[in-house]
């Protein structure tokens, strides 16, 4: 992608303090990318009533892809999350979740493919004195296309289908549709209900490949397998639609350690080198990627992960071994 255009969203919180860092690390590769700032978020709602406005989603729709921070969303039933906005706004099905061990020195190398659009984030609600309904919606493009994303990732690896077709009937089309879809494109496959498989994950990590399965369940196997890996402040994700992209750390706004130096900015700076990689730097990608692994291994990191540097020096020290990489 030629000049790509990138919206930058801070959002609440350590996004403010994650997605600085990470654009540290952009600055060095210097590539011909232009940043466009997007205040939005629950900040912004509590000074002006207005969490994210159609103006937003123009700025949005000028841009190439979201380069997107934390975003607080409080127990408020007046409130509407942003991000399911967003990815509603442009149909970002496909949310791509790498789960890859980087601090503990294991094998653990999966992906996990999660229906971004559909079932229990469907947004189909209904409130009652004494009941809440919630829609479960499970359609059959829905299936047919996170199916089609999860086999381009898994060529000659094995595709896992999680599911709970033993209860829910939904669960029966998503399994059969992903099954089919493998089937054509010749990808070896298996199915497991979801609670054999958050077992399995815990057990025996090392075993998967790639995961694809639905929105909530992709939601709490991939939080708990960065349990796996270091913990949720070293795993980036992508929103993917047909032709745009977010990309974003998958740990929240974490008010309780913001503005206190704390935050990890390695989720985001691999959120970072996942945008690089959609639109076509790869070569930047590798670097960012190999930097991170580098200094993680140098011992430079921040608490959360038993180290004692700031978020800071953890990105100043990953734009240096990335400048080094490059000029060699």
């Amino acid at each position: 992608m030629h000049h790509p255009k990138i919206a930058v969203v801070e959002g609440d919180g350590i996004g403010k303090e994650v997605i600085p860092a990470a654009l540290q690390v952009l600055d060095a590769l210097s590539l011909d990318v232009e940043k466009v700032p997007v205040e939005i978020g629950y900040g912004r709602w509590e000074r002006t009533g207005r969490a994210i406005t159609e103006e937003d989603f123009d700025i949005f729709r000028s841009c190439d892809c979201i380069f997107f921070g934390a975003i607080t969303t409080p127990p408020d039933p007046e409130y509407r999350s942003v991000l399911i906005q967003i990815r509603r706004g442009f149909d970002l099905y496909a949310n791509i979740r790498p789960i890859k061990d980087v601090t503990n020195g294991s094998n653990i190398d999966f992906t996990i493919v999660r229906e971004n659009t559909e079932g229990m984030y469907s947004g189909i609600e209904h409130v009652f004195p004494d009941a809440v309904y919630s829609t479960r919606v499970i359609t059959r493009r829905g299936c047919e296309r996170i199916a089609a994303y999860a086999c381009s990732l898994a060529h000659k690896k094995r595709l896992t289908i999680v599911h709970k077709a033993n209860i829910l009937k939904s669960c029966w089309l998503f399994r059969d549709v992903c099954i089919d879809i493998a089937d054509q494109n010749g990808i070896q496959w298996e199915d497991m209900l979801v609670d054999a498989a958050a077992h399995r994950l815990v057990l025996d990590p090392e075993r998967f490949e790639v995961i694809v399965t639905t929105n909530l369940f992709g939601d709490i196997l991939s939080d708990m397998s960065a349990a796996l890996i270091g913990g949720l402040g070293v795993c980036a994700s992508a929103n993917i639609g047909t032709d745009y992209a977010l990309f974003e750390p998958v740990h929240g706004s974490a008010p309780d350690i913001a503005s206190r130096g704390l935050a990890n900015p390695i989720a985001a700076i691999m959120s970072l080198a996942m945008m690089l990689r959609w639109y076509g730097a790869i070569r930047e990608a590798d670097a960012v990627e190999a930097a991170v692994s580098e200094v993680v291994s140098r011992g430079i990191t921040t608490p959360d992960i038993g180290g004692r540097c700031s978020t800071t020096e953890v990105a100043d020290a990953i734009v240096r071994v990335v400048e080094e990489n490059l000029a060699t």
